[in-house]
């Protein structure tokens, strides 16, 4: 979800150009598959497009290709610290941590509520932005 919202925000404001968003799992149950049908039906709702993405894992050499590695809870970030061997440029964060809110993103496929998760996300992802934005990083 936080891919096509993010890379949905970015476009609108002109900066796709600037951008290489992807996502990644930290476990290997869900490689290959689609995006969820939940998922792909709020972000419809929500006007938002989605691909055709597989699900893929986080690998280590993603540490070095990504300036920033986002994760959705703190097994998110246990996991990506494992897989990634440490975080020795403090590339990762938690999505929430660039809102008011910091904490974690209840996880859709347990709890069934996408809108929830959809709201969070966004705030996130908006979040996000606009800390690019005074850093910066941003043209």
């Amino acid at each position: 979800m936080a891919e096509y919202v993010m890379k949905d925000l970015v476009k609108k404001e002109g900066l796709q150009q600037q951008f290489y968003i992807s996502s990644a799992g930290t476990s290997r149950e869900e490689i290959g598959n689609g995006v969820h049908y939940g998922t792909r039906r709020k972000l419809k709702d929500e006007g938002i497009p989605v691909g055709n993405h597989r699900a893929v894992q986080l690998q280590k050499e993603d540490y070095d290709a990504y300036d920033y590695l986002i994760g959705m809870d703190e097994a998110n970030m246990r996991n990506m610290e494992r897989i990634l061997h440490g975080d020795r440029e403090h590339k990762l964060y938690l999505l929430l941590d660039f809102t008011n809110r910091p904490g974690a993103i209840a996880d859709p496929w347990y709890t069934g509520n996408f809108d929830d998760t959809f709201r969070d996300v966004m705030e996130g992802c908006r979040g996000f932005l606009e800390y690019l934005k005074q850093e910066g990083c941003l043209k």
